[in-house]
């Protein structure tokens, strides 16, 4: 299933049946976890001899599912995450696909810190050499399976400096996505100065920016042009669960 896609005056052709979901499963086992909460749970609903589950005698399978999109898996989230007037992610994420960028980061230490690592500005600068898609996808290294199952609490991941947030912002990049469970550090104080340099929360705020965390770049996706569809549940929620799919790009 073959379209033809033109956008900024330039028409390429993507195969819609090639998909590369870049979202990781909600489920019941080896779920990924952050900020020290417990695992999603899926509870069968019971109502007097009734069961809400086939296998054991009910008509229908029927379960609550109770988890935090922040916490447990793919998620992507408005700036109403970082300020007192909780924006909605289904009211202000209008448009679902954008020419995406996908590249590959190796973080670097912070200050000859083996503890902390951080992707810098520098890095990015070289890497997109003046690009400055819609969407930016970053995948860092290592890139392990485990990414998809990782219990991150208390891990302290590696961030991305503020001035690589500022860049992406002044150059139009209006989604962020990346396979970490956050863009700034695992404990600042409540700084978040990476979220707020994105959102430029202190000036002209942008509503229509959005940050997906907790991705996963499968290792055979190489860096590169892709179209992004940007999928996300009708939650009105600062963040919602997530899935982003990317379709490669073949120029005509």
């Amino acid at each position: 299933m073959l379209a033809k896609i033109t956008h900024n005056k330039e028409t390429f052709t993507v195969d819609l049946l090639k998909p590369i979901d870049l979202s990781i499963p909600l489920t019941s086992k080896k779920n990924p976890l952050a900020w020290y909460i417990d695992p999603p749970t899926f509870e069968t609903v019971t109502d007097g001899d009734w069961v809400g589950k086939v296998s054991e005698g009910g008509d229908v399978n029927f379960t609550t599912i109770t988890f935090n999109p922040h916490a447990h898996g793919t998620h992507t989230e408005t700036v109403g995450h970082i300020t007192e007037k909780v924006h909605s992610i289904n009211k202000n994420l209008k448009t679902f696909f954008f020419v995406a960028e996908v590249i590959t980061v190796i973080p670097e230490p912070l200050d000859n810190d083996e503890d902390d690592f951080i992707l810098r500005d520098k890095q990015f600068h070289s890497i997109l050499k003046g690009k400055s898609p819609e969407a930016l996808v970053i995948r860092t290294l290592p890139n392990a399976r485990e990414k998809k199952s990782m219990n991150w609490s208390h891990t302290n991941w590696p961030f991305i400096e503020e001035k690589a947030m500022v860049r992406f912002r002044e150059s139009g990049i209006k989604h962020l996505l990346i396979d970490l469970p956050s863009v700034d550090r695992e404990k600042d104080g409540g700084a978040l100065k990476a979220h707020h340099a994105f959102w430029n929360v202190e000036e002209n705020i942008r509503l229509d920016a959005t940050i997906t965390e907790m991705i996963y770049v499968p290792h055979k996706v190489a860096d590169g042009r892709y179209l992004l569809n940007l999928q996300i549940a009708s939650f009105e929620n600062d963040a919602t669960p997530s899935k982003p799919v990317l379709y490669k790009i073949e120029t005509e």
